[in-house]
């Protein structure tokens, strides 16, 4: 007996083609079954009369009728998809545009077939404005919207904001994972954070794939930079910023037009990363920066957002502040004026916007920060008279003992810091950043009163700004070097107590100082080990990766590991600080 409930279709009926329901029909309403099946088979087979004697004989070999119907089937769709693909390529025509609207409308009642389904998404796929009601019909069936492919997707997207957050959203939080991995990883010391150059930077997936998400689209890539201010504002998570100059940068490679054209900070953004590539901003690059922030056309003052974030990014501060300290260096060698250096004007310029950009954002109040005048004309100087101690220091260490005793002693070179660092640097954020990147200069330079000096007012940073991942990584991987100034505990004082406690509240800073006691513990007293496993030990405050952290670290030391590398075998962690070519000076 027939039964009445309805097959799902498959929209082969539609095209008038004989599908499920017509076979059912067939075999409910006839006498014999096997016959129906038999004609079913000629008539629907596939219809080329010298085929047919053929048949029989893969009967014999055993090949089903299905197997042999299928192979067919696919390789037709091979050719289909093919011919598809070279119509709605880059020379296409105007009749080939209108050929696959015809043949979009005859084919897509079958897209739920999903032998066929390749080909109704293929023609999708090379159609530029694919009709609403096509659209209307991926977007309702999540198995059909599965297999779209992402250019037509983005026409979903363009008015569908939250389907588009929903597949942006895990691109975002993987980008986060990934960059912290690279900050807190203890065990592969050659991964380090600055190493890489913007340009393999943004060859990494998640942006290659957000860049191809976006396509042309610029209503797409406002959505993600939308995205980005808001995930920025929420977390203050600055990667977030380095993403939005990432990705705009890789639509650069691509030559994107349609975006970099109407995106106003495409030009600083690319100067800004050709001056990070070098390693340096020469006086060309640096009139080009400073007209784009001298510029900014009123009515259009919210591209100051835009350009803070750009200037947030890790990347961008570690060049900035880099820059600055070399400047410094060469100032002090010609016995210049911080003042009269215009390229150093700038940098620091564009450290406080960048250093200012949550606020920018927060308060919607997009003016450029004024800095301090007395940044330049007293915490520079008062800098450099620091830098000056420690390189009479080190030149009066490289005299012959004999020479040294007569040698001008009654000057202390190793004294606390000018009182104007520590004051400047709780007040100015800029301040702190520039005494951070002087610590590593002094690390990478091996000096240990200047890092004795230096550290013993870093933990005074405005906003706690020294306890930050890119730097504490950065400072770690060069203090792990100097595994034999540990022993003395003058050095462990001021960098345990004085430093790394007063930011033990955070996770992070724990981390930190747990990969730096992962390589240097051998060469610790027993009872600084035993504060440090003290202070370190987490608690219930503490997160999941902090408390496997420090399991780790007591399985460690219960198994007596091997002793710290040997510091020549780790040459290889290079600080960007010494490669920075100093600019030439310019005097207005």
């Amino acid at each position: 007996m027939a039964s009445s409930s309805k097959l799902p279709g498959t929209g082969l009926e539609d095209v008038g083609v004989p599908g499920q329901t017509f076979l059912r029909d067939a075999l409910t309403s006839c006498t014999d079954p096997l016959k129906a099946i038999e004609e079913f088979q000629l008539e629907n087979g596939i219809l080329l009369p010298s085929l047919r004697p053929m048949l029989p004989l893969l009967d014999l070999h055993g090949v089903r009728r299905l197997d042999f119907h299928t192979s067919v089937l696919e390789e037709l769709r091979d050719k289909l998809i093919a011919h598809i693909n070279e119509m709605g390529g880059k020379d296409r025509l105007k009749e080939h545009e209108k050929k696959l609207k015809e043949l979009l409308n005859k084919s897509f009642p079958v897209v739920k077939v999903k032998a066929l389904r390749p080909v109704i998404m293929s023609i999708l796929k090379n159609t530029p404005h694919i009709d609403d009601k096509y659209l209307r019909v991926l977007v309702r069936d999540r198995d059909l919207y599965n297999d779209t492919d992402t250019e037509v997707k983005r026409q979903i997207w363009q008015d569908n904001q939250s389907l588009f957050g929903d597949e942006v959203s895990p691109l975002l939080s993987q980008y986060i994972r990934e960059k912290e991995n690279i900050l807190f990883d203890h065990e592969n010391l050659g991964n380090l954070f600055f190493s890489p150059s913007p340009k393999v930077r943004r060859q990494g997936a998640v942006i290659q794939k957000l860049a191809h998400m976006v396509g042309t689209s610029i209503k797409l890539y406002d959505m993600v930079l939308q995205f980005l201010r808001t995930l920025f504002l929420r977390t203050r998570n600055v990667h977030y910023c380095t993403l939005r100059a990432e990705l705009l940068m890789a639509l650069h490679d691509v030559e994107v037009h349609e975006i970099i054209s109407v995106d106003p900070c495409h030009k600083f953004t690319w100067c800004l990363d050709a001056c990070i590539r070098e390693r340096n901003v020469d006086i060309k690059r640096s009139r080009e920066l400073q007209g784009f922030l001298d510029n900014v056309k009123k009515g259009h003052e919210q591209v100051l957002g835009d350009l803070s974030m750009t200037l947030c990014d890790p990347y961008a501060v570690n060049f900035l502040a880099t820059s600055a300290i070399k400047i410094l260096q060469h100032l002090i060698n010609t016995e210049g004026l911080p003042r009269d250096n215009t390229i150093l004007i700038l940098l620091l310029r564009m450290l406080a916007l960048g250093l200012s950009a949550w606020e920018i954002i927060d308060t919607q109040n997009f003016k450029e920060p004024k800095l301090d005048s007395q940044v330049v004309t007293k915490y520079l100087p008062a800098m450099m008279s620091l830098m000056v101690d420690d390189q009479v220091r080190a030149l009066h260490n490289k005299l012959p003992p004999d020479e040294r005793e007569s040698a001008i002693t009654t000057i202390e070179h190793s004294g606390p810091p000018p009182d104007a660092c520590e004051a400047y640097m709780r007040e100015s954020s800029v301040c702190g950043v520039l005494a951070m990147y002087y610590t590593l200069h002094a690390a990478k330079s091996r000096d240990r009163i200047a890092i004795l000096r230096i550290l013993s007012i870093l933990g005074s940073c405005k906003d706690g700004k020294a306890y930050e991942d890119p730097f504490l990584h950065a400072l770690v991987a060069l203090l792990i070097q100097l595994p034999d100034e540990f022993q003395g505990e003058d050095f462990s004082t001021v960098l345990f107590d004085e430093f790394f406690f007063a930011g033990l509240s955070k996770d992070n800073v724990t981390r930190h100082l747990l990969k730096l006691l992962w390589y240097i513990h051998p060469k610790l007293p027993e009872t600084r080990i035993h504060t440090l496993m003290k202070a370190l030990q987490p608690g219930t405050q503490h997160n999941e990766s902090v408390h496997k952290m420090y399991e780790a670290m007591q399985q460690k030391m219960n198994a007596q590991a091997e002793p710290v590398p040997a510091t020549s075998e780790m040459e290889y962690l290079d600080s960007p600080l010494m490669s920075v070519p100093t600019p030439a000076p310019y005097h207005m």
